[in-house]
Order: structure tokens, then C-alpha cells, then sequence
């Protein structure tokens, strides 16, 4: 495996370079009263049977269990209690989509869900699970950075679909990752390892690209523009720089970093002037762009695309939520994982779904050896992640421009 140079918090890379008349916006639409053919964004729905291989005649029954999804999960969470074990959007061989909602205990016989829903029986509550990778998150705060304890160790989330903590190493890092489990008294029984092709960087690289520079030298990508009041902006990636610092679009001074947080979280919003327009769209790298309709946040296993400079216009799925990621600059917390391949310069870019709803901005990823992204790996080995967009507008106080 090859390590890859750490990049440093004031060393953003290529843009997703969307000009401030690309970036995307939100208006909250209630999905379940649309038809697939207007919920699925023409764009998006190119890329996502491209990426995912869905047949455009599956696409309406794909989005028939992303709602139900939506419009469920609170529902299973209510009845089955403590006994709840999470819930996600699961492909069959035969290539159906259905919504399956996961009980440890007693309660899936009592609970009356839609029939479409499956309910399916496990050893291992949420609650159960997200107390193991709790004690792990717990480890990695009290580590200093860069401890040799944690090198190889790279990240670790709660699978639903397993019902286990997975936690991600380098092939020769396994020990260590046992050690990790056993200092921080997490329950075993919950563990789960994964060997993970190359460690997990911040998408950011020093390179020529095109706009959105941070102090005349460094590039990163655009997100979503957004407001405080009458200030406008737009959210970003928090590694690709600090407050203050300076950025330029289109060859013009338009603003400044005004909030950034790095580690811990990877947000930040950059403050524009006034005379900047923010179009509601997020550029599909095709001539077009695509409008975002709010910010409902996608189920485990929901199908979504992703916005950058490097690699263009990338779809997905969501494989999972509240993932401790430990980059050498130190751990971030609260990601979610996807498969949407992405590569050096897209860090900041926007998340969509195929029903528009906005989901983040790129943080970073694993990358194949010798290559500036993981788009040559198997889906299956690729770990993208992204910081949501919906806490990073309640930390900064921020509403989406809407369209």
C-alpha cells in the first residue's frame, strides 16, 4: 500500500471549480407527492444508471423505496424502541430495491410497518452498537495525533447491515486494531474488521486548477451557496482553509474563509460580496446543472452523485453514516461513506440525491496506488466521505440560497 504525503490544513488542491453561477441550492419539496419522473433530476438519473447500473426501468421502483424509506425510518425508530438495530436500502440479486428495517429482541413481531417494508431479526441493537464505536471514538480523542498506536488503525463506523462496528486497517495494521478495541473496552462481540486498500486522505492537492483559490496559490472545491441574514456564501470543505484567508473566483476577489473547523469536523462557509450571484445548481460536468430541492438526509443505501473539478460528475451509494475517519492531520468525526468515486482536488464539492436533495461536501477518501483518486478501484474497496450539509448549517447559523 502506498502512503501518500499528508496535506497540511492550508494546502487545498484542484477545484471542483464551479463558479459561484454553478453552485447549488435548496427548496424543500415533500417527495412522496411527486411523480419518479419529477423527482429524478434527467441528470442525474444519466448518471446514476450509468454509476450504479440501474435500468431506466428501475429507476421508478428505486424511487418508490427511497421514499418509503423517508418516510419510515421515524416510524421504526418509534415502535421498536431499544430494540431498534437501524435500517437501510438493500438491492436484490434480480435488481428490486427494498427498505429493510433491522430489531434486536422481541419487538419487530409487534410492529406494524407497511407491508413492503422487511423486517429483518439481529443480535445487536443500534444502541448496542453505537456504545461500542463510541468507546472507540473515546480512544481516538485522547490519542495525540499522529500516535503510532493508530497508524494502519483508519476508520470505523456502525453497519446496520452487518450489525457490527467495522473498523477499517491496513492488512499489517490487524493488531493494532485489536489492540484499539481492547484499551478502549468496546463490546467484541460487535467488532468487525476490514482490510482497506490505501488510508483515508483529505481530497486536497497543491495543484494548477481553476477558481476558487485560497490566498492567490491554493484550490478547493465550491459546495452550496448559502446566507446568514443578507451576507452571502457558500459552504465548503473546513481543511481547505482557515478564517481569513482569502478566495478568488473566476480570477476575482470575492471573499474570505469566515468559519472553518478541521479536525474534529471538516466545515466550513466562505463569505462572498454582495455583487456575486448564487445560482440554485450544482454543475453536472455535461453542459448542465442540476437543481437541488432541499436537504433531506438520504437512508443507508440510497443512490447519489457527487459534484467535482478532478473527477466530474460521480454516482454512488451511501454504505455508511457517522464514520470516525483518522487522517493523519488528525481523527474527524460524524462522516458518511460512499462508494461514489472521487479523487485529489474535489475536497469541498457537493453531495446530491437523484431527488435533489443536497447531502454535503467532500472531505476525502482512500485512493488507488499510484493514482490521484480511487475511481480504478472496485467499488466495493472505494471509501469516500463526506461531511453533512444539514449540521454544517446549523453550526454557522447558514440557510441554503433557495430556487
Amino acid at each position: 500500500m502506498k502512503n501518500f504525503p499528508s496535506l497540511r490544513r492550508r494546502r487545498p488542491g484542484r477545484a471542483l471549480l464551479l463558479s459561484l453561477t454553478t453552485i447549488a441550492a435548496s427548496v424543500m419539496l415533500p417527495a412522496a407527492t411527486l411523480s419518479a419522473s419529477e423527482t429524478f433530476d434527467p441528470a442525474l438519473k444519466v448518471a446514476i444508471e450509468r454509476d450504479l447500473g440501474i435500468a431506466p426501468a428501475q429507476a421508478p421502483q428505486y424511487l418508490r423505496t427511497e421514499r418509503l424509506a423517508e418516510q419510515n425510518e421515524a416510524l421504526a425508530r418509534r415502535q421498536l424502541g431499544d430494540d431498534y438495530a437501524g435500517s437501510w436500502i438493500e438491492r436484490r440479486p434480480d435488481g428490486r430495491f427494498v427498505y429493510v428495517v433491522a430489531a434486536s429482541g422481541l419487538s419487530a413481531a409487534k410492529a406494524t410497518l407497511p407491508g413492503e417494508i422487511e423486517l429483518r431479526n439481529v443480535r445487536h441493537s443500534l444502541r448496542t452498537l453505537e456504545a461500542a464505536k463510541d468507546a472507540l471514538d473515546d480512544m481516538a480523542r485522547q490519542s495525540p495525533k499522529g500516535t503510532a498506536s493508530l497508524h494502519g488503525v483508519h476508520a470505523w463506523h456502525v453497519d446496520p447491515q452487518s450489525n457490527s462496528v467495522v473498523v477499517a486497517v491496513s492488512p499489517d495494521a490487524v493488531a493494532k486494531g485489536i489492540d484499539l478495541v481492547a484499551r478502549s473496552r468496546a463490546e467484541a462481540s460487535a467488532i468487525r474488521f476490514e482490510t482497506m486498500v490505501g488510508q483515508p486522505e483529505l481530497f486536497a492537492t497543491i495543484r494548477g486548477g481553476i477558481e476558487y483559490v485560497i490566498n492567490n496559490q491554493y484550490l478547493c472545491s465550491v459546495g452550496f451557496p448559502v446566507t446568514r441574514g443578507s451576507t452571502k456564501g457558500f459552504a465548503t470543505a473546513g481543511h481547505c482553509g482557515d478564517a481569513g484567508n482569502s478566495v478568488r473566483v473566476a480570477n476575482q476577489n470575492v471573499g474570505s474563509f469566515a468559519q472553518s473547523s478541521f479536525p474534529g469536523n471538516d466545515r466550513a462557509w466562505v463569505q462572498v460580496g454582495s455583487a456575486h450571484t448564487l445560482q440554485p445548481w450544482v454543475s453536472n460536468w455535461s453542459g448542465g446543472n442540476v437543481v437541488v430541492r432541499g436537504s433531506t438526509e438520504a437512508a443507508t443505501g440510497a443512490s447519489l452523485c457527487r459534484s467535482g473539478r478532478t473527477t466530474g460528475y460521480r454516482c454512488g451509494t451511501i454504505t455508511a453514516k457517522n464514520v470516525t475517519v483518522n487522517y493523519a492531520e488528525g481523527a474527524v468525526f460524524g462522516l458518511t461513506q460512499s462508494n461514489a468515486c472521487a479523487g485529489g482536488g474535489d475536497s469541498g464539492g457537493s453531495w446530491i440525491t437523484g431527488a435533489g436533495q443536497a447531502q454535503g461536501v467532500t472531505s476525502g477518501g482512500n485512493r488507488a496506488s499510484g493514482s490521484n483518486s480511487n475511481c480504478s478501484l472496485p467499488a466495493s474497496q472505494r471509501r469516500t466521505y463526506f461531511d453533512r450539509i444539514n449540521p454544517i448549517l446549523s453550526q454557522y447559523g447558514l440557510n441554503l440560497v433557495r430556487g
